[in-house]
């Protein structure tokens, strides 16, 4: 049984449709991508996928489980127990500390005590290698620094799960690859499943083994597989072209 799954799924807001007839499984341990170009709703099935948009038509399953069938407080219960999302502009909040901010899901989804909490956050902070940075503020961190720190909160409540909208973005090729070696090493170390939505073609092929390609023109899915095999084996020109595009001449990343 695949970790989690699309069946058939449009996505839309009001009479727009965003992308239509979406079908395809994410693998327990795998590193999935969401690839497309601008404006082709990549954004928009993350969003699906972390309980923030319905479907309009369609089932999303998670390890079995019709998500958007269950009561709300039963997707709550799974958003807190197997999500971890990364947004894309950190979204750490700026009047709290590093600590503080990761401490935050545990105070809100737990009954554990300030000590036992301060602890774990720390814990958290160690694995991506901020924990020397707990009473700092956001705005004193670089900017992969911050994404480091809204990755240790996304571990707060130990996920099985990790969601990233665009990691990358705006972090320069060391840090990026950075990033991509602790994302990594978080799928090897703690088992978790990553689902990733990104353009920056060096990461993905670094750190991605599965992934769909999203069409803005047919407004679905034209292609499955890990960004080599599309990039080596994928007879679609719109594909091709994104794939094969020189590093560097990527055009600017949309909200899609």
């Amino acid at each position: 049984m695949p970790l989690l799954a699309f069946r058939d799924v449009t996505l839309a807001f009001g009479p727009k449709v965003i992308q239509q007839r979406l079908s395809f499984d994410v693998k327990r341990g795998s590193i999935f991508a969401v690839m497309g170009g601008s404006g082709c709703g990549k954004s928009t099935v993350l969003k699906s996928m972390i309980g923030l948009l319905r479907p309009r038509e369609g089932k999303f399953l998670v390890a079995g489980e019709d998500y958007w069938a269950e009561t709300e407080e039963r997707r709550i219960e799974i958003g807190r127990s197997r999500f971890g999302v990364l947004f894309q502009n950190s979204a750490l909040w700026s009047a709290m500390t590093v600590g503080e901010n990761v401490a935050l899901p545990m105070q809100i989804f737990t009954q554990l005590g300030d000590a036992e909490i301060r602890r774990l956050s720390l814990l958290k902070l160690a694995l991506v290698g901020m924990e020397n940075a707990y009473d700092q503020l956001p705005a004193e961190l670089s900017g992969g620094m911050r994404k480091r720190a809204a990755l240790a909160r996304a571990l707060a409540l130990d996920p099985d799960i990790l969601f990233f909208d665009e990691p990358s973005a705006g972090l320069d090729p060391i840090t990026s690859s950075r990033l991509d070696d602790l994302i990594l090493n978080l799928r090897d170390g703690l088992g978790a499943t990553v689902v990733i939505v990104s353009h920056e073609l060096p990461s993905l092929f670094a750190i991605a083994d599965d992934g769909v390609f999203l069409s803005a023109a047919s407004k679905t899915l034209v292609a499955h597989g890990s960004p080599t095999f599309l990039r080596d084996n994928c007879g679609d020109p719109v594909v091709q072209e994104f794939m094969q595009r020189r590093h560097g001449n990527e055009g600017e990343p949309g909200r899609g």
